[in-house]
């Protein structure tokens, strides 16, 4: 798959091309090969399908906590207000202009990074109840502040008409024009995320089971529920940053790899990485490609193919429950 990627687009590439591009960009060997070819490979496609497979794990895994912690199957990655908050700060970005960046990033991811994390923090403060977080507060705390952040963002755009279609391409999604600076951006964070996700893993699955049923195994529920909506936000954030909004892949592969492999999210959360990871692959490849050297935005591949196929997995497996 990524092999396939690197070789089709509006420039076609061979597979020699490929190899011999990566080996000399790595100070592997001097074969000779075109400096456009070597950037063409290195610089532009090599970054993109990275990040895409980054963003695809990262929107699956944090997907997957989500939909365990809130015992929800509708439960998605941007649930709790990190969409929001990251389209606000991309949106204040593009409309006032700012042109600083930092370590090669632009003022747009810098941004949208800070925005999802901060709105972030303010729906966990606000669902904060007697030393812990109530889960349906957490919910519709972001349910709210997503509704009024998406209020300021049409404002922004009504008032700025002259950057309105910059707007609308990121909120869109995509990986145009992404560098390794972006995945340098994205990857810490979406480690972390993942790494405390597979350490609660196993709390994770008691608390399926509900709060009273966790407290009485051993897990320390409130402290537990933290760092998982911590592990879930820093990944949808990191991923929402470099990437815009992209929608299903955080509903739908949970939903699929849940469907297949059971409730235990010790295996869950690798499969649902991995298989977010080619599912949005996959999604950017067809965005690039077929109608090159036009693009279409990715986040419109994965809403046009993602929705049909989750209507179709809700007509297969109506009567299944999918937490036990």
């Amino acid at each position: 798959m990524v092999l396939g990627s690197l070789l089709i687009g509006s420039v076609p590439l061979s597979v020699g091309d490929v190899l011999r591009a990566i080996a000399e960009s790595f100070g592997l060997a001097r074969l000779g090969t075109e400096e456009i070819t070597r950037s063409i490979v290195f610089e532009i496609r090599l970054p993109r399908i990275v990040l895409a497979v980054g963003t695809g794990m990262a929107l699956a895994s944090s997907g997957t906590v989500f939909q365990g912690l809130f015992r929800n199957p509708m439960a998605d990655p941007y649930i709790i207000g990190v969409s929001g908050g990251a389209a606000l700060g991309a949106t204040v970005a593009i409309v006032t202009g700012l042109t600083f960046s930092l370590v090669g990033l632009s003022a747009v991811a810098l941004l949208a990074f800070v925005g999802a994390m901060a709105v972030t923090l303010l729906v966990y403060r606000l669902a904060w109840l007697r030393g812990d977080v109530v889960p349906e507060h957490l919910l519709l705390a972001g349910v709210a502040v997503g509704a009024f952040l998406a209020a300021v963002i049409s404002a922004l755009q009504f008032a700025s008409t002259n950057n309105l279609q910059q707007v609308v391409f990121w909120l869109m999604g995509g990986f145009s024009g992404r560098t390794w600076e972006h995945v340098l951006l994205a990857a810490p964070y979406g480690i972390a995320g993942y790494a405390m996700a597979r350490y609660f893993a196993r709390d994770l699955n008691l608390l399926v089971l509900g709060d009273e049923t966790a407290h009485s195994l051993g897990v320390s529920v409130a402290s537990v529920r933290r760092w998982l909506i911590a592990a879930g936000a820093l990944m949808a954030a990191a991923a929402v940053a470099v990437s815009g909004l992209i929608g299903f892949i955080g509903l739908i592969v949970p939903h699929l790899m849940r469907l297949m492999l059971g409730p235990d999210h010790r295996r869950l959360l690798p499969a649902a990485a991995l298989s977010g990871g080619i599912a949005l692959l996959l999604a950017d490849t067809i965005a690039r490609t077929v109608i090159a050297p036009t693009e279409i935005p990715v986040g419109i591949v994965t809403a046009a193919l993602g929705a049909p196929f989750f209507l179709y997995l809700l007509r297969k497996h109506r009567s299944r429950t999918y937490w036990s």
